[in-house]
């Protein structure tokens, strides 16, 4: 190799790097802030509960706010992945800001909804900056938009593997060439490092007992996965169900938020229970050692399905953890294995299923709970994942593979038998 094509294969080594500095930093810093600020908008909530009651007046002011802008932007986190399958135009910086501050009021407010989503999107488009600043290719793309999901995944929820194997994966049937991967890696490691830096902590979870795998043991382990398996596609299909059903009803986008988000407010009123609104982390901690009731999932299931197909922002991953482990922690009821084991099985089993990723939420398992129980995790995940139907939360997610292949042919055996 002769000395200029060393010189280029440096210069373009140190640019991909220079790129992975400032999507991972940016994006870390993104996301500090907007768990600081979630938090803070948390315990406003909390400690004043009739907020509840603005929740529609908030809904209307997030509608009003994407109905003025550009209609791409609401399209969330599945506008990366279109612009991933097929990169044409770029991500409006817009959606940054704008997902920002309509999570912000749904919580503020009392929705029920999760934070991955804020900093996926946040990041995705912090990263397609890149594209203009550097004059990246429409091809290459592809790789600034992974960076911006390994990003943001990592940085939010304190897990650097999981948000470099997590955006590799959502997009695995997709163009992934070498580059990418590593760079996913890189970037994750920047993100997860600057949040560090801003002193923003995550939020910890303990499975003390790991009990010996046997026959009876895996027979229960396996059962109990299925189950994840089907409240992943119930909480998948139960979201797109609603978004259909408020576009269908509803023409004028700002009136969706506005609608539901008074619905929501005197359900929560006649309830008498606050609990799954915001992101129910505290439910989520107690789910891990106290017995939670059996519909405690399908309330959860209900709400934020409801309250994202109604048009409030935020992300589904945090109401999945909540929905596995309190199906977990209601299981273990009747099933013999630690409370704190099956709520962590269900933590990430549910998110598994719901979003096609069982190997990135494998090793999810293993950075929060430890890498003693990942056998069980990953079994866990892995049945969670072919139970759970071939439709996730990310319609724009390109399913194949070995669930796809399983449910192609069930469906032809089924077409023959009718």
């Amino acid at each position: 190799m002769d000395f200029q094509k060393i010189k280029q294969l440096m210069l373009i080594t140190l640019k991909w790097l220079l790129i992975c500095c400032l999507i991972g930093i940016f994006s870390g810093s993104a996301s500090a802030f907007f768990l600081v600020a979630l938090e803070y908008v948390t315990q406003i909530r909390i400690h004043n509960t009739w907020l509840i009651w603005l929740l529609p007046f908030g809904g209307l002011l997030i509608g009003y706010l994407y109905f003025i802008s550009d209609s791409r932007i609401a399209k969330g986190n599945n506008l990366l992945l279109e612009e991933y399958n097929k990169p044409e135009k770029k991500i409006p910086l817009l959606m940054a800001p704008l997902v920002l501050s309509g999570t912000l009021v749904t919580h503020l407010f009392g929705g029920s909804a999760g934070r991955e989503g804020t900093a996926v999107q946040m990041s995705g488009a912090i990263a397609d900056v890149c594209s203009s600043i550097f004059k990246v290719s429409r091809s290459k793309r592809r790789t600034l938009i992974i960076l911006g999901i390994s990003a943001g995944f990592a940085s939010v929820f304190g897990t650097p593997l999981t948000g470099a194997i997590f955006a590799l994966e959502i997009v695995i049937f997709s163009k992934i060439n070498f580059k990418s991967s590593i760079l996913s890696f890189v970037v994750a490691y920047i993100a997860y490092f600057t949040v560090e830096f801003w002193n923003v902590k995550h939020t910890h979870y303990s499975i003390p007992t790991i009990p010996e795998m046997n026959f009876k043991t895996l027979f229960w382990v396996i059962g109990v996965s299925i189950l994840f398996g089907f409240a992943a596609l119930l909480f998948s299909r139960s979201t797109h169900f609603w978004s259909k059903l408020f576009s269908k009803n509803i023409k004028y986008p700002p009136l969706r938020p506005f609608v539901g988000g008074a619905i929501l407010a005197l359900t929560f009123y006649f309830m008498g229970n606050l609990k799954f609104t915001g992101l129910g982390v505290p439910e989520i901690v107690n789910a891990f050692s106290i017995q939670n009731a059996p519909y405690d999932f399908l309330l959860k299931i209900l709400f934020t399905g409801f309250t994202l197909g109604a048009g409030f922002k935020g992300g589904e991953v945090t109401p999945l953890f909540f929905i596995g482990a309190t199906l977990g922690s209601a299981l273990s009821v009747i099933v013999p294995l630690p409370i704190a084991l099956l709520a962590g099985m269900g933590f990430v089993a549910v998110f598994s299923g719901a979003t096609h990723t069982p190997i990135a939420c494998t090793v999810m398992g293993m950075e929060l709970f430890g890498i003693d129980c990942g056998i069980y995790i990953g079994i866990a995940c892995v049945f969670a994942y072919f139970s759970s139907g071939s439709i996730g939360i990310y319609h724009a997610q390109i399913v194949k593979g070995p669930k796809y292949i399983l449910y192609q042919k069930f469906r032809k055996k089924r077409l023959k038998f009718l």
